[in-house]
């Protein structure tokens, strides 16, 4: 029994935690950071004011993770984001294909649970920051209040990371900061919206319905928005069977103080949503809504922008559109600049405007940290961008890819006992940061920095076989050209352009021109340059060969698409063979996605998810492009071409070998395998169809030079897979047996081998 006299004013109760590195905000950006700063053996204090981690993409709001791959229309071709968020995603689509929140909640719990470096506090909304009295620019400590357990919280450390979304921490620091659009003349942005447009992103909230199999009354609050048809203008497209954050166009708020005013926004939003279901309920015009209840209405909205901070470089479109390389580039984009009037659901215009790059951009270090606060990094959507770079790296893939590379930041400032700008200053130390993201299963476009640590790279790799490519069976669907384009991507080696014949389709006689069309840089997949064509007049018939030879020499190797055009009776024969580094596209518009097209924009996106066909083709002579060395070129995912070893199909026993000429200790050995990064694996809402990727290796064995067994995996459905010796392994040689694929008659695949002396 505890009893109690009264007396005044009482302390809370306070725990105090003494880390290396503090990061306010458990949204994706946080989490990335926290679990790759744990990896490198810092200890870490995540401080979260939710009681789930994941931000707008936990069960409290239901937004999916998107990214530089996605659904909503793109060029941008194997271009998932890697590391830690690919790492999550692969797995929960692994255990969770239905794309349910509450899953997806564990999923991340889990992953930061086993991570014993880092100390979780939920609940716990941070309100204060000490500062050094001999340095007022420099964080000393953060406190934070957990109304769950009545503890006050006062974390010290070294180095602080803003992940918060608002940027509290920055805010309470006296961090530079930006909030709403800049003028279009500031940073030369043609894309910078007018006042009537407005200057801000506003919320969104979503809501879940069910059938429960029998009649459902529903009787609207009062609060409800009463006829909806006269105040939104797209109410014509509210259904029965649409949902969750397919509605991500039910937003309001842009013409309010995003951060104080969020309680409001969320009331009017609340107002809007139950006004919706009273229409879809009780209107009338939807019959089928009888035996629907609502299952879940979002208690938070989904907060696009508020704070954006200064870092040393401001983010803008001309990074995003025309993609320069940065030195310090640690991370990348690829989402469209996708701004929203900020009248939300009540605009008359269209609920969001795009403006798409040809391919994904990086994102140099010096966009997360503060110019400032010498010891804060940024991360998530508050990184140091303008309104309308905002518009790109605002969505959680590009947020988490940056959220690593501040994790991985921290723990080399830890270990040179330096700033983020002194990592910054000095090009060896941005070196080292982009090598330790490689190692960790990150990718730059356009940016592949060697690894001097990687003794594969001096090895010479032989492989029991190699796939070649000499075309592909007819034993697919027959696809129409009727309504868009198609498209086959190849990659080619430099040199003459073989001949390719494709099987057809046609209702009768017919002149068709192919296209073959290439990309104006290596580091994209936008066929924006048109290399040749040919008009060939074929035959009416169900199998008819098209014979292209286009009489092409390519000066160095390159993409390329073979193109037909859109013609009604025109289909191609399609084949299920499946080939890491190929696929079929179709040249396809998405009216949401793409009301303004970039500089020569071109949409090729996937034929279809599952993407389980190609052409039907065959290729004389065969591309060759698939040998032992692609494995330790130090490229992990096909960019212009493949960067795998493929093992022919019919090889019982496909074996990669590593041979130095002396022998070589190891304690680690990274293999690179293939999760198909070209599927952006959603992780709300949108059905997976399948829990592992056709083109992963399942089964793979490591034997040393005298053939024993370093380490067998039964079971993997992950790109990156670091195995751990437990003693150092001196050999002169390394096999790699690929003993079964996740779907059987794909080409076993490989990306890469690492191997290091150190773990």
């Amino acid at each position: 029994m505890i009893h109690s006299e009264s007396a005044p004013c009482r302390p809370l109760r306070t725990e105090f935690l003494s880390v290396d590195f503090a990061i306010v905000g458990g949204g994706l950006a946080g989490t990335c950071a926290a679990i790759a700063a744990a990896r490198e053996g810092l200890r870490v204090a995540m401080v979260q004011d939710r009681p789930v981690l994941g931000g707008n993409s936990s069960s409290e709001v239901r937004l999916w993770v998107l990214g530089a791959t996605c659904h909503m229309g793109s060029n941008n071709r194997w271009a998932r984001e890697g590391g830690v968020i690919e790492e999550i995603l692969v797995e929960n689509t692994f255990r969770n294909p239905e794309g349910n929140p509450l899953i997806f909640d564990t999923v991340l719990l889990e992953k930061v649970f086993e991570e014993k470096n880092i100390t979780l506090l939920l609940n716990t909304p941070v309100f204060e920051c000490g500062k050094d009295p001999a340095d007022p620019d420099r964080i000393v400590s953060v406190r934070g209040f957990c109304s769950q357990n009545s503890t006050l919280y006062s974390v010290e450390a070294p180095l602080f990371m803003d992940a918060s979304g608002d940027g509290v921490l920055g805010f309470l620091s006296g961090a530079a900061f930006r909030m709403g659009a800049e003028p279009g003349e500031e940073f030369d942005e043609a894309f910078a919206p007018t006042g009537e447009f407005g200057a801000l992103l506003g919320h969104s909230l979503y809501f879940y319905s069910k059938d429960v199999g029998h009649p459902v009354r529903f009787t609207a609050p009062s609060f409800a928005l009463p006829h909806i048809e006269d105040k939104i203008p797209r109410y014509q497209e509210f259904d029965t069977t649409t949902h969750g954050c397919r509605l991500w166009w039910i937003e309001w708020g842009g013409r309010l103080d995003t951060i104080h005013e969020s309680e409001r926004i969320k009331w009017e939003l609340w107002r809007i949503v139950y006004g919706v279901w009273d229409y879809i309920k009780n209107s009338g015009k939807f019959p089928d809504a009888e035996n629907l209840t609502l299952e879940w209405v979002g208690h938070i909205p989904g907060k696009r922008e508020s704070r954006r901070f200064e870092g040393p470089y401001i983010l803008s479109q001309s990074d995003v559109v025309r993609r320069p390389l940065h030195e310090d580039a640690v991370a990348f984009g690829g989402w469209s600049i996708d701004l929203h009037p900020a009248d939300g659901v009540f605009a008359k215009i269209a609920g969001s405007h795009h403006l798409h790059s040809k391919g994904p951009y990086q994102i140099p270090f010096r966009c997360y940290y503060s110019r400032n606060i010498k010891n804060l990094f940024l991360g998530g959507r508050i990184i140091s961008a303008t309104h309308v770079a905002f518009g790109s790296t605002r969505v959680m893939g590009t947020g988490a890819h940056g959220g690593q590379a501040v994790g991985a930041a921290a723990a080399l400032c830890r270990k040179w006992g330096c700033l983020p700008a002194d990592l910054s200053a000095d090009p060896a130390k941005i070196r080292e940061l982009q090598q330790r993201l490689l190692r960790a299963g990150q990718h730059f476009w356009g940016h592949a920095p060697a690894d001097p640590g990687d003794l594969a790279q001096t090895a010479r790799a032989t492989a029991s076989s190699t796939f070649q490519l000499s075309g592909l069976p007819a034993d697919g669907d027959l696809w129409d050209a009727d309504n868009f384009p198609l498209a086959q991507l190849l990659p080619l080696p430099a040199g003459r352009v073989p001949k390719i014949t494709l099987t057809l389709a046609l209702e009768r006689d017919e002149e068709i021109t192919f296209a073959l069309r290439g990309t104006s840089r290596n580091d994209h997949h936008t066929p924006d340059v048109l290399l040749a064509e040919q008009t060939l007049r074929l035959p009416a018939g169900e199998a008819v060969e098209a014979v292209l030879d286009f009489g092409v020499t390519l000066d160095e190797a390159r993409t390329v698409f073979l193109c037909l055009p859109k013609h009604p009776g025109l289909a191609v024969r399609c084949s299920r063979g499946l080939v890491t580094g190929i696929m079929a596209v179709a040249n396809r518009r998405n009216e949401e996605t793409s009301a303004v097209g970039g500089e020569d924009f071109l949409t090729y996106s996937p034929r279809r998810r599952p993407l389980d066909q190609n052409f039907a083709l065959r290729i004389e002579p065969p591309l060759d492009l698939f040998g032992a060395a692609s494995a330790i070129n130090g490229i992990d995912r096909p960019t212009h071409q493949p960067n795998a070893w493929l093992a022919d199909p019919a090889d019982p026993a496909p074996r990669l070998t590593l041979a130095w000429s002396s022998p070589q200790t190891l304690r680690r050995i990274d293999l690179a395998f293939d999760t198909d990064f070209d599927h952006s694996l959603e992780s709300a809402l949108l059905e997976n169809p399948e829990r592992t990727m056709p083109f992963c290796v399942k089964r793979y064995r490591i034997l040393d030079a005298d053939g024993k067994t370093l380490h067998e995996c039964a079971e993997n459905h992950h790109s990156h897979n670091v195995v751990r010796l437990p003693d150092p392994v001196t050999t002169a040689a390394l096999h790699i047996e690929l003993l079964e694929m996740q779907r059987p008659g794909v080409p076993p695949a490989l990306f890469g081998v690492h191997c290091y002396t150190e773990d």
